[in-house]
């Protein structure tokens, strides 16, 4: 006879991953999946090997119970694999690892529980931000550390506290950036390009302070936040640096400095091939001017307005682990969300010099930006809600497990009923068995 039922957990488990399973299989096409809410669509392109183990690696951490709904995203278990070479053991261990990170850390409600009032002095002293997108729609950071002031900025703020807004800012990237910049370039967007000014550093630059900044930050970045950087470029590189260089490699992931470019001062040529020409001149020059801290003083201006304000329309939030989607609130054109100027200056571009661009162009794509921004803050802060048609559909898979789990439990008490009915006759016959040796006996 068979044992008994495995224990009320695990058949949840099994029925969550069935469920899941019917629910994933229903949505996806030969793993080319688009989303389209309203005007805007949003194609996502997943390659077969890449889909299947991403699968076997969500069917493991939902065994586990490491997949809090939250993180129940394709493209971020797909980012983990990647950091540990497809090996769904080490994925799972560094998944778990991040899972303990975040809740010690308060990641989940650092957007809310930190507030970082030395900002505008931290940025006086380590020039930083984002900038506009590149050729494929990926945000832009930049960083000026030939700037910075290592004295000054321990001054106004502590390694502690600026590890906290580091943090605050790459949630924000996720929350809000990355999905900006999804809904710009129509496609999915969760790495950046970054641009690194290190114009007058040297030796004397990486001082204790530095490095031991440097360590965690790349520590809390590549355990939690892996395969965000699409590429560096390093500019304004000199012998100075070079030489540094080879001192802060030590301290980065092999991975990661393989996507790094070092460049002189004779830089140009190689990041127009990231940055549209029309827009080049307009960022470099917006960064020797120090428009970063304009920018982020804008944003952080922006964002107060927004914790004030009511949700004044009714956005459709992003629910489903399976399929991406990113709710608008009119339709729009893809030159109205991009992140470009206005439609005057896209007609002329070819007749205008790119090094003519005005400022008042830039603070349109600013603008714009920061448009798209507040709609997914708005998104984010909206209470999460299941699409009717996908509850249900949910709950006819559960229903439907629970059908097959009383029918084999049918079928096993049968089973067992039988069993008992099949020793009986057994036991009858091997009873008349002996009778009948007892009588040949006595003749």
């Amino acid at each position: 006879m068979s044992g008994p039922m495995s224990p009320k957990t695990g058949s949840f488990k099994k029925k969550a991953i069935n469920a899941s399973n019917m629910l994933r299989n229903s949505l996806t096409r030969k793993g080319r999946r688009s989303s389209k809410v309203m005007s805007v669509e949003i194609e996502d392109v997943h390659d077969a090997e890449e889909l299947k183990i991403v699968d076997e690696f969500r069917q493991a951490l939902i065994l586990d119970e490491l997949l809090p709904a939250k993180h129940d995203d394709y493209h971020m278990m797909l980012r983990f694999l990647k950091a540990r070479k497809m090996d769904i053991e080490k994925s799972k261990q560094m998944w778990s690892e991040m899972l303990k990170w975040r809740k010690d850390f308060g990641a989940d409600t650092i957007a809310e529980d930190f507030e970082f009032k030395e900002i505008d002095d931290v940025l006086k002293y380590y020039p930083q931000g984002h900038h506009g997108v590149d050729k494929d729609g990926r945000p832009v950071y930049i960083e000026r550390l030939g700037q910075v002031d290592a004295g000054k900025l321990m001054q106004v703020t502590t390694m502690d506290r600026y590890i906290k807004y580091h943090v605050k800012e790459f949630e924000r990237t996720f929350d809000v950036k990355f999905a900006a910049c999804s809904i710009a370039a129509k496609k999915h967007i969760d790495q950046s390009t970054t641009i690194l000014d290190v114009e007058g550093v040297g030796l004397k630059s990486f001082n204790k302070n530095a490095r031991d900044l440097v360590t965690r930050l790349q520590k809390i970045d590549g355990d939690n936040y892996p395969e965000t950087l699409n590429r560096m470029f390093i500019i304004n590189a000199g012998s100075g640096f070079r030489i540094l260089w080879n001192t802060v490699k030590s301290f980065l992931d092999p991975k990661t400095t393989a996507k790094i470019n070092v460049l002189s001062n004779k830089y140009e040529s190689k990041l127009l091939e990231i940055i549209d020409a029309r827009w080049f001149r307009m960022v470099i020059t917006n960064v020797q001017e120090k428009a970063i801290l304009v920018a982020r003083k804008r944003e952080k201006k922006h964002e107060e307005e927004h914790k004030t304000s009511k949700l004044e329309e009714n956005l459709t939030p992003k629910v489903s682990p399976v399929v991406e989607e990113v709710p608008v609130t009119k339709a729009s054109k893809h030159e109205d969300l991009a992140p470009t100027a206005d439609k005057t200056a896209l007609k002329k571009v070819d007749k205008v010099d790119p090094s003519a661009a005005s400022t008042v162009e830039f603070a349109t794509v600013m603008k714009r930006m920061a448009e798209l921004e507040e709609k997914m803050v708005n998104i984010n802060n909206q209470p999460p809600a299941m699409p009717p048609e996908k509850e249900q559909m949910l709950n006819a898979t559960i229903s439907r497990a629970d059908d097959l789990e009383k029918q084999l439990l049918a079928t096993k008490k049968a089973l067992e009923d039988s069993l008992v009915q099949q020793e009986e006759l057994s036991a009858y016959v091997e009873k008349k068995k002996k009778k009948k040796k007892k009588r040949c006996f006595f003749f």
